[in-house]
């Protein structure tokens, strides 16, 4: 919709915001059972907080690239860890950053237009690729014009310590660019992968950007994803951003912050 800007007043959710953390459709993922199908589903860790992320390929994880802009302006991945399917201490694996990219033209500055969430998209290579059978990666696709229904899985200020899942939750509006759904997201779910679960299996159409008020309502923002995923892609096999190398040890919206269990989301 070419007036979604009309309605959207943003919070990058540095800003204190009274909003619900745990809406009433999330489930969260306790048991090794509940995790079955999303493994490929982790928290990324920073020295700094956390965010979600999602493997796309045994060794690719997809998450905002907000989250890791610090470190790859730093030009350090020092503490960069991802657990795969992360719950209460326990994880179907883990693995070191080895590398990191984020989009090109994502503008890292002060004060970045709405525009810059469509760019919110980075990718951290991992030192040891996960296998397949242990967490399946996900397949990226299109957002279809007539789909409405979505699903988030996330970590997030409050429940970071396993995942959470809103199996049903609405695109309420779209342009060419962004999506605007109702999905119950707060600090530490940037990142996180936006499902089309319509399939036998879901696939990825978005990445949890940021959260706004949309038409007097909380609500969140991710970008259409195929196209920016793309050309984050053809910066990695470029080196064009690239930050890592074989020197490099096993690390938001939001950032979560591990040692209260809460986030912030930096700027998008």
């Amino acid at each position: 919709m070419k007036h979604v800007f009309a309605f959207l007043t943003l919070f990058l959710l540095t800003t204190q915001l009274a909003l619900a953390q745990e809406g009433g459709s999330l489930k969260r993922l306790t048991l090794r059972s509940d995790l079955l199908g999303f493994e490929a589903v982790g928290r990324l860790d920073m020295p700094g907080g956390f965010c979600s992320g999602a493997l796309i390929s045994s060794d690719l994880v997809l998450t905002a690239a907000h989250c890791i802009e610090d470190a790859v302006a730093k030009g350090s991945l020092d503490g960069v860890t991802f657990f795969a399917g992360l719950r209460d201490g326990e994880f179907v694996e883990t693995s070191a950053a080895k590398l990191a990219v984020i989009h090109p033209n994502y503008d890292t500055g002060p004060n970045p237009g709405f525009r810059n969430i469509q760019y919110d998209v980075g990718l951290v290579v991992l030192k040891s690729p996960i296998p397949t059978a242990t967490a399946a990666p996900f397949a990226v696709e299109a957002l279809s014009r007539n789909e409405q229904e979505i699903s988030v899985v996330s970590y997030a200020r409050g429940r970071a310590d396993a995942l959470s899942r809103e199996a049903r939750c609405s695109v309420i509006d779209r342009d060419s660019d962004l999506i605007v759904f109702d999905c119950d997201i707060w600090f530490g779910s940037s990142g996180a992968p936006v499902f089309n679960t319509s399939g036998r299996r879901p696939r990825i159409v978005s990445v949890v950007s940021a959260v706004t008020k949309y038409r007097g309502q909380k609500a969140g923002l991710g970008m259409m994803l195929p196209a920016r995923l793309a050309e984050v892609k053809q910066a990695l096999r470029a080196g064009r951003g690239v930050v890592g190398g074989s020197e490099v040890n096993s690390r938001r919206i939001g950032v979560g912050d591990r040692d209260n269990s809460g986030a912030r989301f930096v700027k998008p």
